[in-house]
């Protein structure tokens, strides 16, 4: 996953007052806590958010509120570029760039028996709810609705509503575009 999703996951568990720290990141991404500590960093010192240790809770915390900014990137970058706002000169951006908001991930609740299927899903899931149901957080809903087709078991979407509705409309598409004929 690409530190633009990070610092997305990241600024969702500070607002949330999840207490997340650099191992909980390295552990959740798959990435050292060096750079998870670097996400830290760019995200206090390039951002300008107001990121705090809390020493009893063992994490970080926003000490105010925060929103992220608005971000220039281009299609095949992947690294960290300026703010919007440090841009002088908007006539001078490469033709190739473009605009984005960095948007906080979709979050659905899942609920699963198999463990294959729970092991499959791991990438997306971030919490254990209990009772087979786990917290998903994922930035492609076409992806994801793939991946929860790809089981190939039994599964439930609690919520979102929207979530579910769209996952009956493309079964319904797929049953009847299949449909054999006597």
């Amino acid at each position: 996953m690409n530190a633009n999703a990070r610092i997305q996951w990241l600024h969702k568990k500070l607002t949330g007052n999840s207490y997340p720290n650099s191992h909980r990141i390295a552990e959740r991404f798959g990435i050292s806590p060096r750079q998870a500590q670097r996400d830290l960093d760019f995200l206090r010192k390039n951002l300008g958010a107001p990121i705090a240790y809390d020493t009893a809770r063992r994490g970080f915390y926003y000490t105010e509120p925060f929103s992220l900014p608005l971000l220039l990137t281009s299609d095949n970058d992947e690294l960290y570029i300026p703010e919007v706002g440090s841009v002088q000169n908007p006539e001078e951006l490469a033709a190739n760039e473009s605009i984005i908001q960095m948007q906080i991930p979709y979050s659905a609740t899942i609920e699963l028996s198999d463990k294959l299927a729970i092991m499959e899903l791991t990438p997306y899931i971030t919490d254990k709810l209990g009772k087979g149901r786990f917290t998903c957080e994922f930035h492609s809903v076409e992806k994801f609705i793939g991946a929860l087709i790809a089981l190939g078991s039994e599964f439930r979407v609690i919520e979102p509503d929207w979530l579910r509705e769209r996952l009956l409309n493309a079964a319904t598409l797929i049953l009847k575009s299949h449909k054999v004929e006597n």
